[in-house]
């Protein structure tokens, strides 16, 4: 029997994907927490975890050397890669894509927008009409727009306390995301009994 892998975000989907798995009966036999391993084994016969950047979970679900993961939406919009069928939205890590700025601002042609979702950003505003440069910075992208080195930003937001603290509005929201279970193509045809079977220990049908 093959030695299935699950790929899973760090951060709050790994925090909120191991309780889903706890709830029945799956757990790592070390805490993803605390220890610096990159695959732990867990009570399930033959799976294992990797808990890989969120950027990453599709790329080693495209490379087939990973069968399954737990990605939000909003990477899955950003890669755009295709050699995965979606599973089930396990509507945990629930947040909005929005484009936010300082009061009064709108959307309008040329603007300039920092983000850490440049496809995703670029295809937003040109289905408005609006086309907009890019900046693509990985982190405190609501600086950008307090230091005006952007028009607005594209960023997730949950409670939007980020955005109050910083003199930030949204303006308008581009997606609703959460995190759902992607599994690969090929390795589902393949070990599509083995896989089933997981899917049912986790009450959970292929949509």
């Amino acid at each position: 029997m093959k030695k299935l892998l699950l790929a899973i975000s760090k951060g709050r989907i790994l925090e909120e994907a191991l309780k889903i798995l706890k709830l029945s009966g799956i757990e790592c036999k070390e805490s993803p927490f605390k220890s610096r391993k990159l695959i732990f084994e867990t009570n399930y016969k033959n799976l294992s975890i990797i808990i890989v950047r969120a950027s990453d979970v599709p790329i080693y679900i495209e490379s087939g050397k990973v069968d399954f993961g737990v990605v939000g939406k909003d990477t899955l919009l950003e890669t755009d890669l295709s050699n995965h069928l979606r599973v089930k939205d396990l509507n945990i890590a629930a947040c909005r894509l929005v484009v936010a700025g300082k009061k009064g601002a709108k959307i309008m042609n040329n603007m300039k927008v920092a983000t850490k979702y440049p496809s995703i950003t670029k295809k937003y505003f040109q289905s408005k009409g609006f086309p907009c440069s890019v900046l693509k910075l990985y982190g405190s992208i609501e600086l950008a727009s307090v230091l005006g080195m952007s028009d607005v930003i594209v960023d997730l937001v949950e409670s939007g306390q980020t955005l109050k603290q910083n003199g930030l509005v949204e303006i308008e929201t581009i997606e609703n995301i959460s995190s759902v279970l992607i599994v690969n193509k090929t390795s589902y045809k393949v070990n599509r009994e083995q896989i089933n079977q997981f899917f049912k220990t986790l009450n959970l049908g292929q949509e």
